[in-house]
């Protein structure tokens, strides 16, 4: 366990060194923020509590949404490039043969980038659109710590996504077409766009047991208190937990009859 902490803190300290960068996308989520806040005002003032969500609500589910973006790889894990990358070139083989686990490896790396990006491109935005609009927040200390507990699931569910995303470069040579097609259905059904509660009939039942209503919504209707106490709240940690044992066992397969069956590029 020191080995993977020592990789998560190393990936931490790497995205901290990009302040010029960080900066950067702090400027485009709060921008982005402010359009989709102004967008939803006169969608909810022609139907209020569309969703179920008041105003305020819906405030707040925008903010959320570029609060999370990047630390739960709504649009990209921020890491699969590179992974592919060195699937395509060969290097991967100096990866299996470090004396640590590949998915684990990456996992705590990815995990230090989550971490930074939370303090770095989460809170700045949530506090803007806080300052700004006033929306609504979580019931007191109890309230943050559980809507932090379902980012923290939601990264790591993020995690196993573009994980098994960028295995199939082990297949395909090139992942980018994969990615370009994650990229796009995380986006529509992660709600980033709207609340997946917005969405009608089979569609809507269909998106929110889909793995990418983990990345936002989820977490979403943690803050927003819809859940509530107890068993309600087991049970949205429960969907989260699901669907990322499933799909880090789906890629560890996929790692597996890769490794076994793929010959890498590169000898």
């Amino acid at each position: 366990m020191r080995l993977y902490a020592t990789v998560a803190a190393g990936g931490f300290r790497r995205y901290a060194t990009y302040r010029v960068a960080t900066l950067a996308g702090l400027f485009t989520n709060t921008v982005f923020g402010f359009v989709y806040s102004y967008t939803y005002m006169a969608l909810w003032a022609e139907r209020p509590r569309l969703g179920g969500y008041s105003a305020d609500d819906a405030l707040a589910y925008v903010w959320i949404g570029q609060a999370l973006l990047t630390v739960c790889g709504l649009m990209g894990g921020g890491f699969e490039d590179e992974l592919i990358e060195r699937i395509r070139t060969g290097d991967i083989a100096v990866d299996l043969y470090r004396p640590a686990d590949l998915q684990g490896w990456w996992c705590a790396a990815n995990a230090g980038r989550c971490a930074y990006q939370l303090l770095g491109r989460g809170a700045g935005p949530l506090l803007v659109g806080g300052l700004a609009f006033g929306f609504t927040l979580p019931d007191g200390p109890a309230g943050w710590a559980a809507f932090l507990l379902a980012v923290a699931l939601g990264s790591l569910v993020g995690f196993a996504l573009w994980y098994l995303v960028a295995m199939s470069a082990f297949w395909l040579l090139d992942g980018q077409g994969v990615v370009q097609a994650a990229w796009l259905t995380g986006l529509f059904f992660s709600g980033m766009l709207l609340p997946l509660n917005v969405f009608p009939g089979a569609l809507g039942e269909v998106a929110r047991a889909l793995p990418w209503a983990a990345l936002l919504q989820v977490p979403a209707d943690v803050y927003l208190g819809r859940y509530g106490t107890g068993w309600g709240l087991l049970r949205a940690y429960g969907f989260q937990a699901a669907w990322l044992v499933l799909l880090l066992a789906a890629g560890r397969a996929a790692q597996r009859a890769a490794t076994r069956k793929v010959v890498v590029q590169g000898g």
